[in-house]
């Protein structure tokens, strides 16, 4: 493992597994084998192997490690979905990735609000949010810079609903009370200005006067700074 020979490791701690198969060694040879699939970006896998461990071991002392290293491996395979669609157009693309990066961490904070993990997940929610945000007034400027007015507000609706902490909910007002304007609709027109008016009396938008130019959405996380959960390795029985 160390060698970062993962297959061999995962090999090796799957012998432990079958010729010991009761004690600790053998419960933290199914976690390190978890781990090793992680670190070997098999998400797949590494995702069966931390469910048959929840399964196999509910009240395991470390078991909220494995749900901390399900929130990795999906959140991981959303970052490996954005590099998949840099040359697609994502407004045709459902970001399912996030979702359950985002439900894998949230299970770990319900569940062990305690855990030593959970400020690290916390942190990892709070980035999903706004990814999810992000996408969705992605989403809502597309539709509007193509006429598509109601689908456009309708998508910036959402955006508000449930991203209400956002930054990205200034936008997405923004893109509610054109749609509206363009739909000859004043009255929620005006409603949806008053709320944006209120909330973000100086925007910018107001002079620029229109959603912004159509941007990749996605390269926003390329900034992200290491979080310190990324190389965690799994605690050790011993």
């Amino acid at each position: 493992m160390a060698g970062q020979h993962y297959e061999r490791a995962i090999q090796l701690y799957e012998k432990l597994e079958a010729s010991y198969p009761f004690g600790v060694y053998a419960q933290q040879a199914q976690m390190e084998v978890a781990y090793a699939y992680y670190k070997a970006q098999d998400q797949a896998q590494a995702l069966a192997a931390v469910e048959r461990f929840i399964k196999l071991h509910p009240n395991h002392a470390n078991v909220d490690y494995m749900y901390y290293l399900r929130g990795l491996v999906n959140f991981n395979d959303q970052l490996s979905l954005l590099n998949f669609v840099y040359e697609q157009d994502p407004a045709e693309r459902d970001p399912k990735a996030t979702r359950e990066a985002y439900a894998a961490f949230k299970a770990l904070v319900d569940k062990f609000p305690n855990s030593k993990y959970t400020p690290d997940a916390i942190d990892r929610m709070k980035y999903l949010i706004n990814t999810m945000a992000k996408y969705e007034v992605y989403v809502a400027r597309y539709y509007y810079r193509r006429g598509a007015y109601l689908a456009a507000a309708n998508r910036a609706q959402d955006a508000v609903r449930d991203y209400r902490d956002s930054p990205e909910i200034e936008e997405a007002l923004w893109i509610m009370a054109r749609s509206y304007d363009k739909l000859g609709n004043v009255t929620l027109r005006d409603d949806t200005l008053r709320v944006f008016k209120q909330n973000f009396p100086n925007s910018k938008f107001i002079e620029d006067g229109a959603p912004k130019p159509e941007r990749k959405w996605w390269k926003f996380w390329g900034d992200r700074q290491a979080m310190p959960g990324d190389q965690k390795a799994p605690p050790s029985n011993a």
